[in-house]
């Protein structure tokens, strides 16, 4: 282009082959997400039955009925998924009551005789309730925290605030906070961290989980002012 010319060029028009890979990349944007969903589902649903199929007895299996009746071999997913429901409601409910009470009571106390058995007990349990708790969510909120030295930063969950001897012995206002691991985010470490060292985030708890699992290829999209997300464009996505 000479100098004063007002025209801009035409872009070039892809050929064949770049449209061809244009939607190729596009479809597979469309399909990946939701074919690694579905497998994913599958795979756990197919993981529960091979667990837990082999606790129930071949004449309450609908799959052996049908075979033994019609001749027909079915590989039924999820039988196994609605057995552990079910059994899982059964001993919720037996829980509740005061006989349930009582029998959960005696394996307690029979648990706590046992030196290794119930440290294990008793930290699983701890996490299961605190993680299980209807009543307050795991995490607080995402941060940033300075870690592993200053200038470096580090994406983290606030969990609580410090309370007991951490917090008595300290000279500031701590705050606990979990830093996860890529890309396994149920491993990491325990900080305590001064509050006025941390940066709230604005992105929920699990877009910083996506972000810190994908190993920050995954950044939370932008959001509409009432709060959705805005859909990106597959066409700009794909080039």
């Amino acid at each position: 282009m000479q100098l004063g010319d007002d025209q801009l060029p035409r872009p070039q028009r892809p050929g064949f082959i770049g449209r061809l890979r244009n939607n190729f990349l596009t479809g597979l944007i469309v399909i990946a997400p939701i074919g690694l969903t579905f497998w994913l589902i599958w795979s756990v649903i197919g993981w529960i039955d091979g667990w837990v199929l082999p606790f129930v007895p071949f004449r309450y299996r609908p799959d052996i009925w049908l075979l033994d009746q019609f001749g027909l071999d079915l590989d039924i997913r999820g039988i196994g998924v609605a057995f552990f429901l079910i059994f899982t409601l059964l001993v919720g409910w037996v829980a509740k009551g005061l006989i349930g009470r009582s029998i959960l009571r005696y394996a307690e106390n029979l648990v706590q005789t046992m030196p290794i058995v119930r440290s294990v007990y008793s930290g699983l349990k701890q996490i299961a309730e605190t993680i299980l708790a209807q009543d307050q969510s795991s995490f607080e909120r995402a941060c940033l925290v300075e870690y592993p030295r200053q200038g470096i930063w580090a994406i983290g969950f606030v969990s609580t605030n410090a309370k007991g001897e951490i917090q008595a012995r300290a000279e500031v206002p701590m705050m606990s906070i979990f830093l996860p691991t890529t890309p396994n985010p149920t491993s990491g470490f325990l900080l305590f961290v001064p509050e006025s060292d941390v940066i709230y985030l604005d992105m929920t708890v699990e877009d910083a989980a996506k972000l810190v699992i994908s190993a920050g290829l995954v950044y939370p999209g932008a959001r509409k002012a009432d709060g959705t997300p805005v859909i990106p464009d597959l066409d700009t996505a794909a080039q």
